[in-house]
Protein backbone atom coordinates (compact mmCIF):
# COMPACT_ATOMS: atom_id res chain seq x y z
CA UNK A 1 0.00 0.00 0.00
CA UNK A 2 1.41 3.40 -0.93
CA UNK A 3 0.54 6.31 0.83
CA UNK A 4 0.03 10.21 0.02
CA UNK A 5 3.04 12.51 -0.91
CA UNK A 6 5.24 13.43 2.58
CA UNK A 7 3.07 16.82 2.59
CA UNK A 8 0.10 14.96 2.85
CA UNK A 9 0.87 13.61 5.63
CA UNK A 10 -0.17 16.22 8.13
CA UNK A 11 -3.65 15.82 6.50
CA UNK A 12 -3.62 12.34 7.36
CA UNK A 13 -5.59 11.35 10.66
CA UNK A 14 -3.34 11.06 13.88
CA UNK A 15 -3.67 6.84 13.86
CA UNK A 16 -2.00 6.93 10.51
CA UNK A 17 0.98 8.47 11.70
CA UNK A 18 1.24 6.64 15.17
CA UNK A 19 2.69 3.55 13.59
CA UNK A 20 2.85 2.40 17.60
CA UNK A 21 2.72 -1.53 17.01
CA UNK A 22 3.46 -3.37 14.36
CA UNK A 23 1.92 -6.79 15.21
CA UNK A 24 0.22 -8.04 18.10
CA UNK A 25 1.43 -5.26 20.62
CA UNK A 26 4.72 -2.64 20.97
CA UNK A 27 7.72 -3.84 21.28
CA UNK A 28 9.62 -6.17 23.57
CA UNK A 29 12.98 -5.39 25.05
CA UNK A 30 15.65 -8.37 24.90
CA UNK A 31 16.84 -9.05 28.39
CA UNK A 32 14.13 -7.99 30.56
CA UNK A 33 14.93 -6.01 33.82
CA UNK A 34 15.73 -8.48 37.20
CA UNK A 35 13.21 -6.09 39.32
CA UNK A 36 9.41 -6.69 38.95
CA UNK A 37 7.66 -3.46 37.42
CA UNK A 38 5.17 -1.93 39.08
CA UNK A 39 1.77 -1.84 36.93
CA UNK A 40 1.31 1.21 34.79
CA UNK A 41 -1.92 2.59 33.37
CA UNK A 42 -5.05 0.65 32.84
CA UNK A 43 -5.25 -0.98 29.73
CA UNK A 44 -7.34 1.04 26.86
CA UNK A 45 -10.49 -0.62 25.94
CA UNK A 46 -9.23 -1.78 22.77
CA UNK A 47 -5.29 -1.90 21.35
CA UNK A 48 -5.36 0.89 18.80
CA UNK A 49 -5.14 0.46 14.87
CA UNK A 50 -1.91 -0.75 13.32
CA UNK A 51 -0.77 1.99 11.44
CA UNK A 52 -0.50 2.83 7.72
CA UNK A 53 2.94 1.70 6.10
CA UNK A 54 5.44 4.68 5.63
CA UNK A 55 6.58 5.71 2.32
CA UNK A 56 9.65 3.77 1.06
CA UNK A 57 11.86 6.94 1.25
CA UNK A 58 11.31 6.41 5.21
CA UNK A 59 12.24 2.99 5.42
CA UNK A 60 15.85 1.57 5.14
CA UNK A 61 17.13 -1.72 5.78
CA UNK A 62 21.13 -2.69 5.99
CA UNK A 63 24.02 -1.17 7.87
CA UNK A 64 24.44 2.09 10.02
CA UNK A 65 27.03 3.83 12.05
CA UNK A 66 26.38 6.65 14.76
CA UNK A 67 28.85 9.12 15.58
CA UNK A 68 29.38 11.81 18.71
CA UNK A 69 29.53 14.72 16.05
CA UNK A 70 28.26 14.61 12.17
CA UNK A 71 31.43 14.16 10.37
CA UNK A 72 32.23 16.43 8.03
CA UNK A 73 30.49 16.54 4.22
CA UNK A 74 34.10 15.13 2.87
CA UNK A 75 34.15 12.74 5.21
CA UNK A 76 30.71 11.51 4.78
CA UNK A 77 31.47 11.82 1.02
CA UNK A 78 34.71 9.13 0.99
CA UNK A 79 32.76 7.04 3.63
CA UNK A 80 30.19 6.80 0.98
CA UNK A 81 32.21 5.27 -1.32
CA UNK A 82 34.07 3.32 0.55
CA UNK A 83 32.47 2.26 3.59
CA UNK A 84 29.78 -0.76 3.68
CA UNK A 85 27.34 2.16 5.90
CA UNK A 86 24.43 3.59 4.10
CA UNK A 87 22.74 5.56 7.27
CA UNK A 88 23.92 7.64 9.98
CA UNK A 89 22.76 9.13 13.28
CA UNK A 90 22.20 12.73 13.69
CA UNK A 91 21.89 14.23 17.27
CA UNK A 92 19.70 17.06 15.65
CA UNK A 93 18.42 18.32 19.49
CA UNK A 94 18.13 18.24 22.91
CA UNK A 95 20.26 19.82 25.84
CA UNK A 96 22.19 16.97 26.90
CA UNK A 97 24.19 16.38 23.27
CA UNK A 98 27.56 15.23 24.52
CA UNK A 99 29.42 16.67 21.62
CA UNK A 100 29.06 20.18 19.59
CA UNK A 101 27.71 19.72 16.20
CA UNK A 102 29.23 22.55 13.93
CA UNK A 103 28.61 20.42 10.89
CA UNK A 104 24.87 20.01 11.35
CA UNK A 105 23.42 22.65 9.45
CA UNK A 106 20.47 22.53 6.84
CA UNK A 107 23.03 22.54 4.32
CA UNK A 108 25.10 19.37 5.43
CA UNK A 109 21.48 17.72 5.72
CA UNK A 110 21.09 18.47 2.13
CA UNK A 111 24.41 17.55 0.51
CA UNK A 112 24.98 14.16 2.46
CA UNK A 113 21.57 13.22 1.74
CA UNK A 114 22.25 13.75 -1.99
CA UNK A 115 25.08 11.56 -1.75
CA UNK A 116 22.36 9.13 -0.94
CA UNK A 117 22.96 8.68 3.43
CA UNK A 118 19.89 7.91 5.31
CA UNK A 119 19.24 10.22 8.46
CA UNK A 120 18.54 8.78 12.03
CA UNK A 121 17.55 12.06 13.80
CA UNK A 122 18.10 11.85 17.89
CA UNK A 123 17.43 13.93 20.20
CA UNK A 124 18.98 13.68 23.70
CA UNK A 125 16.94 15.43 26.42
CA UNK A 126 16.39 14.78 30.14
CA UNK A 127 17.41 11.27 31.66
CA UNK A 128 15.54 8.78 33.83
CA UNK A 129 15.05 10.26 37.52
CA UNK A 130 17.63 7.05 38.34
CA UNK A 131 20.18 7.50 36.10
CA UNK A 132 23.99 7.59 36.77
CA UNK A 133 25.47 9.78 34.17
CA UNK A 134 27.26 13.13 35.35
CA UNK A 135 27.90 13.95 32.07
CA UNK A 136 23.83 14.38 31.78
CA UNK A 137 22.79 15.85 34.97
CA UNK A 138 19.18 16.91 33.72
CA UNK A 139 16.35 14.39 35.01
CA UNK A 140 12.96 14.17 34.30
CA UNK A 141 10.36 14.83 37.48
CA UNK A 142 8.20 12.14 38.47
CA UNK A 143 5.57 14.63 38.85
CA UNK A 144 5.64 16.27 35.53
CA UNK A 145 7.05 13.16 33.36
CA UNK A 146 4.31 13.43 30.49
CA UNK A 147 4.12 17.78 30.29
CA UNK A 148 7.81 17.38 29.85
CA UNK A 149 7.84 14.64 27.45
CA UNK A 150 5.46 16.55 25.39
CA UNK A 151 7.87 20.09 25.96
CA UNK A 152 11.24 17.98 24.45
CA UNK A 153 9.45 16.91 21.35
CA UNK A 154 8.29 20.40 20.25
CA UNK A 155 11.90 21.51 20.17
CA UNK A 156 12.90 17.80 18.77
CA UNK A 157 10.13 18.79 16.07
CA UNK A 158 11.17 22.45 15.28
CA UNK A 159 14.80 21.09 14.99
CA UNK A 160 14.12 18.45 12.29
CA UNK A 161 12.06 21.16 10.51
CA UNK A 162 14.72 23.62 10.68
CA UNK A 163 17.48 21.22 9.04
CA UNK A 164 14.68 20.46 6.17
CA UNK A 165 13.73 16.98 7.18
CA UNK A 166 9.81 16.99 7.04
CA UNK A 167 6.42 15.85 8.63
CA UNK A 168 6.32 11.49 8.72
CA UNK A 169 9.96 11.42 9.43
CA UNK A 170 11.40 9.70 13.13
CA UNK A 171 13.14 11.51 15.80
CA UNK A 172 14.57 8.75 18.43
CA UNK A 173 14.59 9.93 22.29
CA UNK A 174 17.58 9.09 23.47
CA UNK A 175 17.23 7.64 27.58
CA UNK A 176 20.48 6.39 28.11
CA UNK A 177 20.84 3.11 30.15
CA UNK A 178 19.81 3.76 33.98
CA UNK A 179 19.39 1.41 36.72
CA UNK A 180 16.60 -1.16 37.24
CA UNK A 181 14.27 -1.58 40.09
CA UNK A 182 12.54 1.70 41.16
CA UNK A 183 9.29 1.91 39.86
CA UNK A 184 9.07 5.80 40.15
CA UNK A 185 11.90 6.24 37.57
CA UNK A 186 10.52 3.49 35.69
CA UNK A 187 6.95 5.12 35.28
CA UNK A 188 8.55 8.69 34.95
CA UNK A 189 10.41 7.21 31.23
CA UNK A 190 7.34 5.77 30.65
CA UNK A 191 4.92 8.70 30.86
CA UNK A 192 7.78 11.10 29.42
CA UNK A 193 8.02 8.68 26.52
CA UNK A 194 4.16 8.62 26.69
CA UNK A 195 4.33 12.41 26.14
CA UNK A 196 6.97 12.67 23.83
CA UNK A 197 4.87 10.29 21.13
CA UNK A 198 1.92 12.18 22.26
CA UNK A 199 3.23 15.14 20.79
CA UNK A 200 5.10 14.65 18.06
CA UNK A 201 2.11 12.78 16.26
CA UNK A 202 0.22 15.90 16.57
CA UNK A 203 3.57 17.79 15.28
CA UNK A 204 2.96 15.45 12.37
CA UNK A 205 6.08 13.34 13.07
CA UNK A 206 7.08 9.94 13.88
CA UNK A 207 8.46 8.48 17.33
CA UNK A 208 11.27 6.78 18.29
CA UNK A 209 13.26 5.51 21.06
CA UNK A 210 16.63 4.07 21.74
CA UNK A 211 17.55 2.76 24.88
CA UNK A 212 19.12 0.11 26.66
CA UNK A 213 17.37 -3.70 25.92
CA UNK A 214 18.05 -4.16 29.63
CA UNK A 215 16.33 -0.68 30.86
CA UNK A 216 14.44 1.68 28.53
CA UNK A 217 13.12 -1.08 26.70
CA UNK A 218 12.46 -3.25 28.92
CA UNK A 219 10.14 -0.78 30.70
CA UNK A 220 8.86 0.26 27.50
CA UNK A 221 7.62 -3.18 26.84
CA UNK A 222 6.15 -3.52 30.55
CA UNK A 223 4.48 -0.42 29.71
CA UNK A 224 3.23 -1.30 26.42
CA UNK A 225 1.83 -5.30 27.27
CA UNK A 226 -0.31 -3.30 30.14
CA UNK A 227 -1.87 -1.55 27.42
CA UNK A 228 -0.23 2.09 27.54
CA UNK A 229 -0.77 4.35 24.92
CA UNK A 230 0.54 5.51 22.67
CA UNK A 231 3.93 3.84 22.65
CA UNK A 232 6.98 4.89 20.17
CA UNK A 233 6.26 3.94 16.58
CA UNK A 234 9.98 2.57 15.84
CA UNK A 235 12.73 1.08 18.62
CA UNK A 236 16.22 1.91 18.73
CA UNK A 237 17.98 -0.78 20.99
CA UNK A 238 21.46 -1.21 21.95
CA UNK A 239 22.65 -4.36 22.65
CA UNK A 240 26.31 -4.90 22.34
CA UNK A 241 26.36 -8.47 21.10
CA UNK A 242 28.30 -8.13 18.06
CA UNK A 243 25.32 -9.53 16.19
CA UNK A 244 24.16 -7.38 13.00
CA UNK A 245 20.89 -8.72 13.41
CA UNK A 246 17.42 -7.26 14.02
CA UNK A 247 15.45 -10.61 14.80
CA UNK A 248 15.97 -13.18 17.06
CA UNK A 249 16.55 -11.21 20.06
CA UNK A 250 15.67 -12.65 23.06
CA UNK A 251 13.33 -11.42 25.14
CA UNK A 252 11.86 -8.67 22.14
CA UNK A 253 9.65 -11.37 19.64
CA UNK A 254 9.89 -11.00 16.12
CA UNK A 255 6.46 -10.23 15.43
CA UNK A 256 6.49 -7.06 17.20
CA UNK A 257 7.53 -3.61 15.92
CA UNK A 258 8.21 -5.75 12.79
CA UNK A 259 10.87 -3.68 9.93
CA UNK A 260 10.24 -0.91 13.08
CA UNK A 261 13.62 -1.96 14.72
CA UNK A 262 17.51 -0.35 14.56
CA UNK A 263 19.84 -2.36 16.50
CA UNK A 264 23.02 -0.94 18.17
CA UNK A 265 24.98 -4.07 18.61
CA UNK A 266 28.71 -2.46 18.70
CA UNK A 267 30.00 0.51 20.73
CA UNK A 268 32.71 3.27 19.81
CA UNK A 269 35.57 2.08 18.06
CA UNK A 270 37.80 3.57 15.26
CA UNK A 271 37.37 2.29 11.44
CA UNK A 272 39.07 3.93 8.41
CA UNK A 273 37.51 4.00 4.70
CA UNK A 274 38.28 6.46 2.14
CA UNK A 275 41.55 7.48 4.44
CA UNK A 276 39.06 8.59 6.85
CA UNK A 277 39.09 7.51 10.46
CA UNK A 278 35.80 7.95 12.46
CA UNK A 279 35.07 6.69 15.87
CA UNK A 280 31.71 4.94 15.55
CA UNK A 281 28.78 2.75 17.24
CA UNK A 282 27.67 0.23 14.68
CA UNK A 283 24.42 -0.51 13.76
CA UNK A 284 22.32 -2.19 11.71
CA UNK A 285 18.99 -1.15 10.50
CA UNK A 286 15.53 -2.47 9.36
CA UNK A 287 13.46 0.57 10.47
CA UNK A 288 12.26 4.13 10.00
CA UNK A 289 14.63 7.33 8.64
CA UNK A 290 14.17 10.83 7.84
CA UNK A 291 11.89 11.26 4.89
CA UNK A 292 11.46 14.59 2.62
CA UNK A 293 11.43 18.24 3.61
Amino acid sequence: MRLPSPTALLALPLVLLTGAVHGAAPVSAAAPPTARHAPFAAPVAAPPPVAAEPLPEYRFTGAGFDACSAPSAAAMSAWRTASPYGAVNIYSSGSQRHCEQKQLTPQWVATVRAMGWKLVPTHVGLQAPCAERDDKPLRIDPDRAEEQGGEEAGEAAAALQALGLGPGSPVYLDMEAYPTGDAVCSRAVVDFTVGWTEALHAAGYRSGFYSSVNSGIADVVAAARDGRAPMPDAIWYARWDGRPTTTGQAGLPDELWTHHRIHQYRGGADETYGGVTLNVDRDVLDGLVAGGS
